[in-house]
């Protein structure tokens, strides 16, 4: 027998004020001074994705959501299968902060080789905004494109985006880029205006396009290795002639750790961000038993430090408990060229049965294995369809049989912990100079910021 299915449509109805309490919603009431989803948003990836509240439609035995979810908009989906197993306001248009960089590095990873090397003009590091989160690029320094990457990724470095800028033509350039690959995603509510995610006005995306982003992304080898790494060692100035690295560290809590958030199990990266107008935002990937889910979320309440991080392990925890007995509330639509004729994304999120989701609140599990994170490694491509399996001190890539359902779209040689170290080398297919030679002591390294304190005291917007 199916069960009986009720969508949360917000706080539209003062009637539905116990039920939308049930689901950690407040009553409208309450929100009065709080922003608010449009009436009707996009439709890509089924109807019930356009309409604004939570949608989950909990079948026989699945777990119902968790408490006390606070983001304006998140989405929980399954990576390979692209369902959608539940979302809240997840067409709506906001601010994206530094999450926007999985559009840019999506857009310009494929042009470079990461070994070319690139020595830094000064007028490359012009146009930043004020407070930009910065990895430390100098000019007149010379860079290969994979230490620009591991910038952006892990220190969610603007200057390394403003480099990259340059490198593909200039920033106007890489927008456009950006745009058109957002279109071809079938990303419809994102609009690129800086393509390093500070604040900009008209600047926007949303929790199901950035999840488009990621599942794109990590279909790139180079891609999902820096996503998945804790830190790394990263060039600064020159000593003599011996060229100083020091360590940097992956803004991202789930993959590093903080003192209030322990390392998620099963994580492979993949974007936060943190700024005035977007608040805290995170996208992020993880594999359990052969499962591998995305989640999205933005702009949780700041009354608890780490928020959007609790709340993304939170999601993603209940979505592997419930994902064998949940339906589907919609699809995260393939790109262009890979959707089929039966027009695919505008109308797939209605259940055969006509039903809508249902909602509720749950206890949650525990979000940690309690190990520490080395480095991912990479580089090279398996089979398709590995996904990661994590043990306690170790790591263990396990190769899984795809099998093909409607528009699957495998992950191969997902990647979360690698090999001992706790960063990604310098040594892998790179040739030092000899006068460019690493300080293997790193003295005087600029350490690299614990918890979001790096990422807010960097890149959130002076106003």
């Amino acid at each position: 027998m199916p069960t009986s299915h009720v969508t949360i449509r917000g706080a539209a109805l003062a009637a539905a004020a116990t039920l939308l309490s049930l689901g950690g919603v407040a009553p409208a009431a309450a929100q009065d001074d709080k922003p608010r989803p449009p009436d009707q948003m996009s439709n890509v990836g089924g109807t019930l994705l356009g309409q604004p509240g939570t949608h989950v439609d909990l079948g026989t035995g699945a777990p119902e959501l968790p408490k006390k979810l606070t983001g304006r908009s998140w989405v929980v989906a399954d990576a390979e299968s692209g369902a959608v197993l539940a979302a809240h306001n997840a067409h709506w248009k906001l601010p994206p902060a530094s999450t926007l960089k999985m559009l840019f590095a999506e857009t310009l990873l494929p042009l470079f080789n990461k070994e070319e090397k690139h020595k830094v003009a000064a007028e490359e590091l012009e146009g930043m905004g004020a407070g930009s989160s910065l990895v430390g690029i100098k000019e007149d320094l010379t860079y290969t494109v994979r230490e620009l990457w591991l910038g952006v990724f892990l220190r969610s470095g603007n200057d390394a985006v403003h480099v990259l800028s340059a490198m593909n033509g200039g920033v106007d350039a890489t927008v456009q880029a950006m745009n058109d690959r957002a279109r071809e995603l079938g990303a419809e509510d994102t609009n690129v205006v800086s393509p390093d995610g500070y604040d900009a006005k008209g600047q926007t995306s949303s929790a199901y396009d950035l999840t488009l982003f990621a599942r794109a992304g990590m279909q790139n080898p180079d891609f999902r290795a820096y996503a998945a790494t804790p830190r790394a060692k990263f060039p600064g100035g020159k000593k003599g002639k011996k060229r100083e690295y020091f360590e940097i560290q992956n803004t991202n809590r789930l993959l590093t750790g903080d003192v209030d958030v322990d390392v998620y199990k099963g994580i492979a990266g993949i974007k936060n961000g943190n700024t005035t107008n977007a608040g805290a935002t995170f996208t992020g990937v993880a594999e359990r038993d052969g499962r591998v889910l995305l989640v999205t979320v933005m702009h949780p309440d700041e009354d608890e430090s780490n928020a959007v991080y609790k709340e993304a392990g939170k999601l993603l925890d209940w979505g592997f408990k419930a994902a064998p007995a949940v339906q589907p509330v919609g699809e995260l639509v393939p790109p262009e060229g890979m959707r089929e004729e039966d027009g695919a994304g505008q109308d797939s999120g209605k259940n055969a049965d006509g039903g809508q989701g249902s909602a509720g609140s749950g206890e949650q599990p525990s979000a940690s294995d309690g190990t520490e994170p080395t480095a991912a490694d990479g580089g090279e491509e398996g089979g398709v369809g590995t996904a990661l399996a994590i043990t306690i001190g170790s790591v263990a890539l396990l190769a899984i049989v795809a099998y093909v359902i409607h528009r699957r779209w495998p992950l191969p040689d997902l990647v979360g912990r690698g090999r001992p170290g706790g960063a990604i080398e310098q040594e892998a297919g790179h040739e030092v100079d000899p006068d460019d030679e690493r300080d293997g002591d790193a003295e005087g390294a600029v350490d690299a910021l614990s918890g979001d304190a790096a990422e807010v005291a960097a890149e959130k917007k002076l106003e």
